[in-house]
């Protein structure tokens, strides 16, 4: 299916743009001329967070960092491995775990990890609470290793173990718990369906995938794009109510009346999110990856927020910033795919700010650095509280 790769991310986008920049899109004004200034905001948010420009891959494992402690290699180093090989798989475990519980929290939940006592929330807290779960093996049918993900518990999580897990209540609610919830009961119910691609041995868990891709290395290195291919075509069930074409379900790829063609725009931000991540549990264990800027700018409310808040996009009708709008509606769809494009025409300029070219800070590394943290930082100036400059309706599977 020519919609489940990143090339199909990147060519749609860059037509959504073209459209907005023509002025034939209902919802959004292009206004290019402002494009030089946010990339000097970004050029300065990572001076400010990297003064030696050496910016790491925009991935869940930055997110593992907490109160200054790196969680994961904490927790690696106390444990005996048997090989490079199975740290990887346990790795694919976590961040395949960890990423699908991603999707925006909502702005009133936080959680206060038992261990270090930080408080966090956002992203940030969602994967510290999801590893603290992976680590005390709430994903684990083998009680003598807790650092694994079953097939068989996963297919059996409820939201209220979630909600155990997450710290969730009345008084701290998290966006989309049951959804979150059905997700991975649904990535549990796809490793059992597919055994080609997730069995270990007698087991079936997510980091099978790893074993999937070394076997796809050719010679001794993988393509980025590819690991997008097997996330797509390994977890592309498990999303539920996208829609469906010639009987192949599209996951984030959305209808949008200006397109052409099959009428789709392909986004897989989860998916490509999950990608980058990846990325390090692959190079840890000996795999060399190749063509990172084959992957595309993410399309969530942190790049997008940016080049609202920045003036690079604009609502053709200001009130329309005031209502709730559904992840599929041509708004939304619209903002998310100019997203993408513009995080390709902004990486040069960043760059060209910084006196650093394309090997030195790869796309990942402009996400990290970089246009997430500056959107970020550009949201907490214009709104109390920081959020996303559009009110999304989130069923917790897509920001």
């Amino acid at each position: 299916m020519a919609l489940m790769c990143a090339a199909a991310v990147r060519e749609r986008a860059h037509e959504m743009l073209a459209l907005g920049e023509a002025g034939k899109l209902a919802h959004w004004s292009v206004h290019r001329d402002r494009l030089p200034a946010c990339a000097a905001y970004v050029a300065e948010v990572v001076r400010d967070q990297y003064p030696d420009l050496q910016v790491p891959f925009h991935a869940r494992w930055r997110h593992f960092v907490s109160g200054g402690r790196d969680l994961w290699a904490e927790a690696i180093a106390t444990r005996y491995w048997p090989d490079a090989e199975s740290r990887a798989r346990a790795a694919f475990d976590l961040a395949i775990t960890s990423v699908l519980l991603d999707a925006g929290s909502g702005p009133d939940w936080s959680y206060e990890d038992p261990v270090t006592g930080m408080v966090s929330a956002r992203s940030e807290g969602l994967a510290v609470a999801s590893f603290r779960m992976f680590e005390a093996g709430a994903f684990s049918a083998d009680p003598e290793d807790a650092f694994r993900a079953d097939a068989s518990v996963l297919s059996a999580l409820t939201a209220e173990d979630l909600a155990a897990g997450f710290q969730a209540s009345e008084s701290n609610p998290l966006v989309g718990l049951e959804g979150r919830a059905a997700l991975l009961r649904r990535l549990g119910d796809q490793c059992a369906a597919r055994p080609d691609l997730f069995a270990l041995e007698d087991k079936l868990r997510p980091g099978g995938l790893f074993d999937l891709l070394a076997q796809r290395c050719h010679p001794g290195a993988v393509a980025a794009p590819l690991i997008l291919d097997v996330v797509l075509e390994g977890l592309g069930p498990i999303w539920e109510g996208r829609p469906v074409l010639h009987g192949v379900a599209l996951g984030d790829c959305w209808p949008h009346p200006a397109m052409d063609g099959d009428g789709h725009v392909p986004l897989h931000k989860l998916s490509q999110w999950l990608s980058y991540s990846l990325v390090e549990p692959l190079e840890a264990a000996g795999v060399e990856v190749i063509d990172l800027d084959g992957l595309t700018g993410l399309a969530e409310y942190r790049n997008g927020g940016l080049f609202v808040d920045r003036g690079v996009l604009e609502l053709k009708t200001p009130a329309d910033i005031d209502k709730a709008w559904p992840v599929d509606s041509p708004l939304v769809v619209e903002w998310r795919a100019m997203t993408v494009a513009l995080l390709d025409e902004i990486a040069p300029l960043v760059r060209e700010a910084l006196d650093v070219d394309a090997k030195d800070l790869p796309l990942a590394s402009v996400l990290e650095g970089g246009t997430w943290a500056a959107g970020r930082r550009a949201a907490a100036q214009a709104r109390e509280g920081g959020g996303p400059p559009l009110k999304i309706i989130s069923d917790g599977t897509v920001f």
